[in-house]
């Protein structure tokens, strides 16, 4: 008995990838930007093979209605909750969303895209790790795409984001304001786009007040005990009297290890709030970034473009709130 031909059969023998296969074979060579002649030359092997698709695998031309979400950390409370929004503004429009959790690792992003390439998800929405301009590069060549939370300053790509250095700027102001005289900031040694404007918006302030930065980045790769240990020799060695976190989770750690130890800071605000902050005694004040509007804005962009109502690139901007609590946590 002959053997029947398989997609993968053609991907082969015409030297391609059966993605690219499908998507000539699915009409969607122009969306995807395949050129005429490879188009032709798909469609002429296929007739001279009498490859015919399996009509019960076979999808009709057109959308899939599904969009993927590539998050660092599903866990963090700030992306689990843009997430939840952009699921209900993407059901309004009909569509659905499935979750990628990158932990901030660039191949496994890239394994995580090429599956979704190979299911004909309509559109990614891409928290994009570090050394990730390539990747993005090629792909909005290929898919529709937003990136949120951060940018990649070397590639024009449609990109939905907080103003984190506003939101820095401001919570280093109000600590400066509360009478503060050595204002630290504890980050990370990142590239990343978010880190480096939280780093500037600090910076901003300090030099607008004249007052002495005291900066302390920290290995994401670190234990947790050794980020606690190093953060508590940073806020007594510098007699720290008020202290800015770049992200929630190193706030949380440092909370800990500053009742353990005994340490007087008197003012905390960390960027992103958590349920930690709000019943913490005092209550930890925080920079909120506005979910409801990051997920309208992001949807809005992705959706915009695969249904072709949207074709420039968006590069949109969302300010941050200060929301004050208590400040003595002493």
């Amino acid at each position: 008995m002959k053997k029947r031909i398989s997609i993968s059969d053609v991907a082969k023998a015409l030297g391609i990838s059966i993605t690219t296969v499908s998507f000539i074979l699915n009409g969607k060579a122009k969306e995807r930007r395949i050129s005429d002649a490879l188009n032709r030359r798909v469609l002429d092997y296929v007739k001279k093979v009498g490859y015919k698709p399996s009509q019960l695998v076979r999808k009709p031309a057109g959308r899939t209605k599904v969009l993927a979400l590539l998050l660092e950390n599903i866990a963090d409370p700030f992306f689990s909750e843009v997430g939840r929004y952009m699921e209900r503004i993407a059901a309004a429009s009909g569509y659905q969303i499935i979750y990628f959790d990158t932990a901030s690792d660039a191949n496994k992003a890239r394994q995580h895209i090429q599956l979704c390439i190979e299911k004909e998800i309509d559109g990614l929405i891409v928290v994009p790790p570090e050394d990730f301009e390539e990747t993005v590069e090629k792909l909005k060549q290929r898919i529709p795409m937003v990136l949120f939370d951060r940018f990649l300053p070397t590639v024009e790509a449609s990109y939905v984001i907080s103003d984190n250095r506003k939101g820095a700027y401001d919570a280093t102001k109000y600590l400066l304001e509360q009478k503060s005289k050595r204002v630290g900031l504890v980050s990370l040694y990142s590239n990343q786009t978010h880190i480096r404007g939280r780093l500037d918006g600090y910076m901003d302030a300090m030099d607008e007040f004249r007052m002495q930065p005291f900066i302390r980045k920290l290995s994401a790769e670190s234990r947790r005990e050794e980020i606690e240990e190093q953060m508590v020799e940073f806020m007594i060695d510098n007699k720290l009297d008020a202290v800015l976190f770049a992200t929630n989770y190193l706030a949380a750690s440092a909370l800990k290890s500053i009742r353990e130890n005994d340490v007087a800071v008197p003012r905390i605000v960390t960027f992103d709030d958590h349920i930690l902050f709000e019943h913490y005694t005092p209550a930890i004040s925080v920079v909120v970034q506005d979910v409801e509007q990051l997920a309208q804005k992001i949807m809005e962009a992705l959706i915009g473009e695969i249904e072709r109502k949207l074709e420039e690139v968006s590069e949109v901007v969302i300010p941050c709130q200060l929301k004050v609590r208590e400040s003595p946590i002493s």
